[in-house]
């Protein structure tokens, strides 16, 4: 049976010898075929290890690379000093980013786009000084803590200790000068704001002593309100005829009419 089923497309004689030829010409066709199959599934692998790596390759080099922000407060300045920085550094001038808008918060179009559009992890941002990003510390320390929590490297040219390579393994020193950075910020922005409460106390203190009123000024009757009110209160003009003689406005008049005099 086992003879007639591996010969029955053959031309030779069906005989037991014959269907152990037979068999093993098959046998060495499935082999054949198996590796073919093997070999183009191991092609297309590498293919596809291939692509991965290039795309690991292209996402790596968009992850690292580098901006620079410059920052004026008004449109009559310029931006001069802080792109020679830039410059001296081997910036490319698409990768600078400038506003010249005031440094009160962080609503400006240059540095918004920088922050939501372009800055990703890994990046670096280089800026000239701190003060460029904000002038507000506290401020300052809530935007070096989102570049941490971001693992965005933040270089400060003023301050050398930003500006380190250091070899691989060692990030913790920029991770330590960051924690410093946000440390002393938040102890100098806690400073500011209480001494500019204390100002305001003192201020507010001294000019009340010299007899300055605070809040909206005392209602006061016009000159001609006896008259005017005495006509309205027997009739003889209306309450809008009232107001307008003695200018004040309707909630004004109303108030006056029941204050004492």
């Amino acid at each position: 049976m086992l003879s007639l089923f591996l010969c029955i497309n053959c031309s030779q004689k069906c005989t037991f010898t014959n269907a152990i030829n037979c068999y093993q010409i098959l046998i060495r066709k499935y082999c054949i075929l198996v590796c073919e199959y093997v070999c183009k599934i191991v092609d297309y692998y590498e293919h596809v290890c291939y692509t991965i790596r290039i795309e690991q390759r292209r996402f790596t080099n968009m992850d690292n690379r580098t901006f620079y922000y410059a920052r004026v407060s008004s449109k009559d300045q310029n931006l001069d000093r802080q792109l020679a920085a830039f410059k001296a550094l081997g910036a490319d001038e698409r990768d600078i980013i400038t506003d010249k808008e005031s440094g009160k918060d962080f609503n400006r179009a240059g540095y918004q786009a920088l922050k939501n559009g372009m800055l990703r992890q890994g990046d670096t941002l280089i800026i000239k000084s701190l003060d460029r990003l904000s002038r507000n510390k506290r401020d300052i320390k809530t935007e070096l803590e989102w570049f941490k929590d971001n693992n965005i490297r933040l270089k400060v040219i003023d301050l050398p200790t930003t500006m380190m390579d250091l070899p691989e393994g060692q990030e913790w020193v920029f991770e330590m000068v960051n924690n410093i950075l946000i440390e002393v910020l938040g102890t100098i922005a806690e400073q500011e704001r209480a001494t500019i409460k204390s100002r305001q106390a003192e201020g507010i203190n001294t000019a009340k002593a010299k007899g300055v009123k605070f809040g909206r000024p005392a209602l006061q009757f016009p000159a001609n309100w006896n008259e005017v009110y005495t006509q309205w209160k027997n009739g003889e003009i209306t309450a809008k005829v009232a107001m307008e003689k003695t200018g004040t406005k309707r909630t004004s008049f109303y108030k006056l009419v029941k204050k004492p005099q």
